[in-house]
């Protein structure tokens, strides 16, 4: 069952340019938070499951955080060589970790 509703745009209503992008911008915010409202208890979820793996120490927050990162890559189809290339870049230019 989907709860989400879908905000009218009024296309059809008369006025001038930017009444109508006013009126976009204004649906597409009221759009946008139903959607933020709906995913929220899904949003605990997952900060409950990080903490769970954490709590009972099965994966560090580093480990978490790294696992998460490198599957938004993969889903990306992100080029590990390209990505190595500019890990090289950025510390060669901004030095090691530990000069932070």
């Amino acid at each position: 069952m989907n709860s989400l509703k879908i905000v009218d745009t009024g296309t059809d209503e008369p006025g001038t340019a930017q009444d109508k992008t006013e009126n976009y911008v204004v649906n597409y915010l009221k759009s946008m938070l139903a959607i933020e409202e709906a995913i929220e208890p899904y949003k605990e979820q997952k900060k409950e499951l990080r903490t769970e793996f954490m709590e009972n120490g099965w994966l560090t927050k580093d480990q978490i955080w790294s696992a998460v990162k490198a599957y938004r890559l993969y889903q990306k189809g992100a080029d590990m060589d390209d990505l190595n290339d500019m890990f090289d870049a950025i510390e060669r230019q901004f030095g090691g970790k530990s000069e932070f």
